[in-house]
């Protein structure tokens, strides 16, 4: 391997996880306004594995996943000011065209990034940004969360769920969120105030006059969901699987329903990284692999039962 090579984490079909390898590719250069980044560290979610087995939004490969980034700046692009070649950053690469964290090194937009905390190892970093962003920007951005109000955090113990929960509490909201049994004192870890156990109990029948409902399940159960708001309340849903009929029901209920993909935002990332730097929020990690594990990552992310968040460890 030369300097102007990596190692990539790459797909040449589409299936299951056994399709992806690692392979020497092209080490890419930053452009006007763009920054490289030398990754250490690099969460996975489940947009990944949807995008492996069915290419999704990026089509047919090959292609390297991968937007969480936490790394340090390797080089600059013409016109970058905000950082420098040694600096320590994490963020996220545009949803879903700017993929490729899953490498060596990636290239993305300056203001994809923030200054990684001290108080955060890579790893930590690593894992927060797609799901730190996705839930802030359905609290804070779509819901405007505010102190007092009621929230119903859907698959609480999740990738996005168990960052909601921490997020919700910090913006001062009373915390709701559903799980199984075996996870409920972990949500209670992280703040929530109630924990529905979603095989034994009916959300619907064991909550009322929620505010903001963040649903990350999808289907039959956003459109339940819609039933517990109260009068003018939101739900924000992070699937597009089957939201059709929601809109529909939600003016029948007089409350509103949004569904919305995370993007790309200096401004939210500078505010999950100052709640992190606080401590007042933290990805949990349930398991780390390396580039070359990332079948076994794949296929375990993929059964659906992982508590908080897997990451891929680009460098030691």
């Amino acid at each position: 391997m030369t300097k102007n090579t990596m190692k990539a984490l790459t797909q040449t079909t589409l299936g299951d996880p056994d399709v992806l390898h690692v392979a020497e590719v092209d080490r890419p250069e930053p452009g006007i306004g763009q920054i490289l980044v030398a990754v250490h560290a690099a969460g996975l979610n489940p947009t990944d594995w949807k995008h492996r087995a069915s290419g999704l939004f990026l089509g047919e490969p090959p292609f390297t996943l991968g937007w969480d980034v936490s790394g340090v700046v390797e080089a600059v692009g013409l016109g970058v000011s905000l950082f420098t070649p040694g600096d320590e950053v994490l963020g996220m690469l545009p949803y879903p065209y700017g993929a490729g964290s899953h490498a060596e090194y990636v290239t993305g937009p300056t203001r994809a990034f923030v200054p990684k905390p001290a108080e955060l190892s890579h790893v930590e970093a690593g894992a927060l940004p797609l799901a730190a962003l996705t839930a802030w920007q359905a609290l804070v951005d779509n819901a405007r969360v505010r102190p007092g109000q009621r929230v119903l955090v859907h698959a609480a113990a999740g990738g996005v769920g168990h960052l909601a929960v921490q997020i919700a509490k910090a913006r001062g909201a009373y915390v709701i969120g559903t799980a199984s049994a075996a996870k409920h004192d972990f949500v209670r870890g992280l703040g929530a105030d109630e924990v529905i156990d979603y095989r034994t109990a009916d959300f619907v029948a064991e909550t009322g006059d929620i505010d903001v409902v963040l649903d990350s399940l999808g289907g039959e159960n956003c459109l339940r969901s819609l039933e517990v708001l109260r009068p003018g309340g939101i739900l924000v849903s992070i699937l597009p699987e089957n939201w059709g009929p929601v809109p529909g029901r939600a003016r029948e209920l007089g409350v509103r329903a949004r569904f919305m993909l995370v993007e790309h935002d200096r401004a939210g990332m500078a505010a999950v990284a100052e709640l992190a730097a606080a401590g007042r929020l933290r990805a949990h990690v349930s398991g780390t692999y390396s580039l070359e594990e990332a079948v076994k990552a794949h296929a375990e992310g993929e059964t659906g039962r992982v508590t908080g968040k897997l990451v891929l460890t680009v460098r030691p």
